[in-house]
């Protein structure tokens, strides 16, 4: 019979000794993907994953150990392999664990339904989507990726502090990637929606939307470099908030990697802009009762109406800035330890339509795509320049679609110029954005 996770890591407390801090996270997840192509099923995984991590601190010092589907005896073992470990680390007074806290499960994390779903269910539903893509427009008859996916996990976590926390989450996913065609020329088309259970997504949707994004940059051509208004569709807006999360991190902070470092306080962007993590969000695929080390998940506003009102924190990274942890200890399962992360990581939305944007930023340009974020930014100076592909403004609709252009700025300075946020809120992962126009940037083409 396969052990409970909340009685596996009681087995790794009870193995603590006198003066040791023991914690362990008890993990099990199965995530299935379905591809398809051409009317057929391209690719179907499936995996599983039940472990255990264990972290001892004993006089400052931290070990970790891990095992994979552990009996009671393996735990055991797995929490003296920590603390052997923890005799060789470094002394740091800030290894200390979470305290006990209350926290309030979250309604609508897990759906039965959603855990039951059969397979061909899963199928059909990654074919719906590949056969609405190719069908929506006469330009679009190919798929670079179409498919669904799901994933089914639940987390258990207990310490010697009184840390005893559990929770499950269900999440689904469909994507569709297209490919437009038409007198030799070629263009991509990319949507993606993400759900607690499968019932919330709109495949149709995702599929048609991808190929109108592809249809519509058909015959795109070099722009003149110009300076002009900038909207940021929440496709390419999401691009730049992963570079935020990770300047936003007192990790990143405290080793002196952030261009927000010394700024707490200080104004960095304009009045509309505000910029929050919620690990209780519904809405986003991050949504928890607790982190990853049991603390209680929450609201943070890191950056309110353009103030930065401070940073992401664990309980190792706020016991160094002699603060508290904002719940967002982070791991990438129990094979590892928690560093800091974001959660439900968004662009707080405003009240600003789609259309009223368009006509705010009438002679500017839509970026719908941006390629080179992460390895074009530098998250120490802010400065990035990164290829964008969109289409012409001009009286408040959509016009000639443009290509092969750069844009080059920083980021407090885009963060400065922002005009106007959308009503427009996605969540792409457990990022999310509505549309933002930027008053006025340097587009260079021809």
């Amino acid at each position: 019979m396969t052990r409970d996770l909340s009685d596996l890591a009681a087995v790794a407390l009870a193995a603590a000794r006198d003066g040791e801090a023991v914690e362990a996270y008890a993990e099990e997840s199965r995530h299935t993907e379905v591809e398809a192509r051409k009317g057929e099923v391209e690719g179907l995984t499936s995996a599983e994953s039940r472990g255990v991590g264990v972290r001892v601190i004993t006089g400052g010092r931290l070990g970790f150990a891990y095992a994979a589907d552990p009996s009671d005896d393996e735990i055991v073992a797995t929490v003296e392999r920590a603390r052997e470990n923890a005799t060789l680390g470094t002394e740091d007074e800030n290894n200390v664990l979470a305290d006990a806290s209350e926290y309030e499960p979250i309604e609508g994390l897990f759906f039965d339904e959603q855990a039951a779903m059969p397979t061909d269910d899963k199928v059909s539903l990654a074919l719906q989507v590949e056969r609405v893509a190719v069908s929506s427009d006469p330009n679009v008859g190919k798929v670079e990726q179409c498919g669904f996916g799901d994933a089914i996990g639940r987390v258990a976590i207990a310490s010697t502090t009184g840390v005893s926390a559990e929770f499950r989450r269900t999440g689904c996913w469909c994507v569709a990637v297209t490919l437009a065609e038409r007198d030799g020329d070629t263009q991509t088309g990319f949507s993606f929606q993400v759900a607690h259970r499968a019932a919330d997504l709109d495949p149709d949707a995702v599929a048609r939307e991808a190929a109108e994004r592809a249809a519509r940059m058909l015959g795109a051509v070099k722009p003149q470099t110009q300076r002009v208004p900038v909207l940021l569709d929440p496709f390419a807006a999401s691009s730049f908030l992963g570079v935020l999360a990770g300047a936003l991190s007192a990790e990143s902070v405290q080793k002196g990697r952030s261009l927000f470092a010394d700024l707490v306080g200080e104004r960095v962007g304009a009045d509309v802009f505000t910029l929050v993590d919620d690990g209780r969000l519904l809405d986003g695929p991050a949504a928890a009762p607790f982190d990853d080390e049991g603390v209680p998940a929450g609201r943070t506003d890191l950056i309110g109406a353009g103030v930065l009102n401070g940073f992401l924190h664990n309980t190792y990274t706020a016991r160094r800035g002699s603060t508290t942890s904002t719940g967002n200890a982070s791991r990438a399962g129990y094979r590892s330890t928690p560093g800091v992360g974001a959660t439900n990581f968004y662009v707080q939305p405003g009240s600003v339509s789609f259309e009223s944007l368009l006509a705010k930023a009438d002679g500017g340009v839509l970026i719908q795509d941006v390629s080179g974020v992460h390895s074009g930014a530098n998250p120490i100076s802010g400065e990035f320049s990164v290829g964008a592909t969109g289409l012409r403004i001009a009286g408040g609709a959509l016009g000639e679609p443009v290509r092969e252009m750069t844009i080059a700025s920083t980021l407090p300075d885009m963060l400065k110029s922002v005009a106007a946020v959308g009503s427009d809120l996605r969540f792409f992962s457990s990022v999310g954005t509505p549309s933002i126009l930027i008053g006025e940037m340097t587009l260079a083409g021809v």
